[in-house]
C-alpha cells in the first residue's frame, strides 16, 4: 500500500468521477498547478494506483439483457484442477468477474449475456461439460439496485 495525501485522494476521486478530466480541470478541483497535478497522476498510475482508463458502457443498450451469478463447485481440489478452471473462466468472454469463494461453492462467476439461451448454453455446453466441474447453480438478476466501480476514498483520509 502507498501513501497518498489529501491532494492524492482529491484527484484520485475526480477520476472515478470522469476518467478523461485533463491535468489542468483535476488541478482545479485538487488545488494544485497542472504540471504538480500531472506528476501525481504519473505517480499514481506508475505505482498501480490507478490501474488504467476505460468507457463504461450500458450493457443494455448493447443487447445485454441478463446478468447471471453462477455458483461452482469443482470435482476435485487440486491445483490441476483449479489451473485448468482459471483457464476456462478466461476464455469466456461472458463472464466478466470470477472469484474464488468460502463456503458452498468454490467459485462466484459474474455473467452478462444477451438473453436466456446465452445461459443455457453457457451453463450447459460450457461450464457443466467441462472436467474440472461438478456442480453448477446459476442465479439471475431480477433488477439492479446498486452498480459501482467506485472505492469509498473518505475511509483513508481517517
Amino acid at each position: 500500500m502507498i501513501s497518498v495525501d489529501a491532494f492524492d485522494l482529491r484527484i484520485l476521486a475526480a477520476l472515478q468521477d470522469d476518467g478523461r478530466l485533463t491535468n489542468q480541470q483535476l488541478a482545479d478541483v485538487a488545488g494544485l498547478s497542472a504540471s504538480q497535478c500531472s506528476r501525481r497522476r504519473m505517480r499514481l498510475e506508475e505505482e498501480k494506483v490507478i490501474a488504467g482508463y476505460h468507457a463504461d458502457l450500458a450493457s443494455e443498450a448493447l443487447g445485454f439483457n441478463v446478468i447471471a451469478f453462477i455458483h461452482i463447485t469443482l470435482a476435485t481440489h487440486s491445483p490441476d484442477n483449479a489451473k485448468r478452471f482459471r483457464a476456462l473462466v478466461n476464455r469466456v468472454d461472458d463472464i466478466q468477474e470470477a472469484y474464488s469463494l468460502t463456503g458452498d461453492a468454490d467459485y462466484l462467476l459474474k455473467a452478462v449475456l444477451r438473453d436466456l439461451k446465452s445461459l443455457s448454453d453457457i451453463v450447459n455446453n460450457v461450464l457443466m461439460p467441462h472436467p474440472s466441474v461438478a456442480h453448477v447453480r446459476s442465479s439471475i438478476v431480477l433488477d439492479r439496485l446498486k452498480e459501482s466501480a467506485r472505492l469509498p476514498l473518505k475511509l483513508l483520509s481517517r
